[in-house]
């Protein structure tokens, strides 16, 4: 059930959030202001499914959020890392809003709608597409321009316009690129993504309940526990190694991840 509080955080509960993800002071409403919190959001906050794998409900609120992603640094999934971020945005004066995206799978084309939360903003009479809960994406927000090409430190994206939507696609070099997803910029309530929030949680055919997964960002690379593997990149450079045990995978999820979240 959606919260009946206001889609906006307490000003205490803002300066706590801003903490959480590494930044004293709330930036100016700008784009670079945009920018810096969607950067330090990846860095801090990781892309995470250890709830779903454990089956325990998970609540798309924003007292339940706030608890799980600031208090208890923690980190979710998109409905869960988009949504409250878009609350924080709004609460900062961003004019924010969620959108539903369809995440494209190679063999099964594109998901249904609210198969993603993302955010669009509306800042200097301009829109741009942010997420923070889609593993690794850019590190700064993109210009909804149809056939254009935003340059980030992650690597390269075009937005193309989709049906009455539009396609984000990571572009690889020589090659046409990965399709992300396909997404319209209309607003759309928390209660709208229930249905696809709760069969992500529970159904067999969801990437989110077939292993454990948790992976975040770094200023070079990025450190994932995938199922039974620990990947790290770094400059391109990959190192895996096995996790023997749920103990070690546990051992692994408090060195590398909460100490990081602090």
């Amino acid at each position: 059930m959606a919260s009946k509080r206001k889609p906006y955080l307490q000003p205490l509960e803002t300066k706590r959030y801003l903490e959480r993800i590494g930044l004293s002071n709330a930036p100016l409403v700008s784009f670079e202001g945009l920018a810096a919190l969607q950067r330090s959001h990846l860095l801090r906050v990781p892309f995470e499914n250890i709830d779903v794998m454990l089956r325990i409900p998970i609540s798309l609120d924003t007292a339940s959020l706030f608890q799980k992603l600031v208090v208890d640094q923690r980190g979710g999934f998109c409905y869960e890392l988009n949504g409250l971020f878009c609350t924080l945005l709004s609460s900062l004066g961003f004019d924010a809003r969620r959108i539903s995206a369809r995440v494209f799978d190679p063999e099964r084309g594109y998901g249904p709608e609210y198969d993603h939360m993302a955010i669009v903003v509306q800042l200097e009479g301009r829109e741009y597409l942010c997420d923070v809960g889609f593993g690794e994406f850019c590190f700064t927000p993109i210009a909804i321009i149809p056939t254009s090409t935003h340059k980030d430190a992650r690597g390269d994206y075009r937005m193309d316009s989709f049906g009455e939507g539009f396609l984000v696609t990571r572009l690889a070099a020589g090659e046409a690129g990965n399709p992300q997803y396909a997404f319209t910029t209309q607003a759309q309530p928390v209660v709208a993504f229930n249905k696809m929030c709760h069969y992500h949680q529970t159904s067999p055919d969801s990437p989110f309940t077939q292993k454990r997964l948790v992976s975040l960002a770094t200023e070079t690379g990025r450190i994932t526990l995938s199922g039974q593997e620990l990947i790290q990149t770094e400059n391109g450079r990959v190192i895996r190694e096995k996790i023997e045990s749920p103990e070690h995978f546990d051992m692994l999820y408090n060195r590398l991840f909460a100490k990081r979240a602090t």
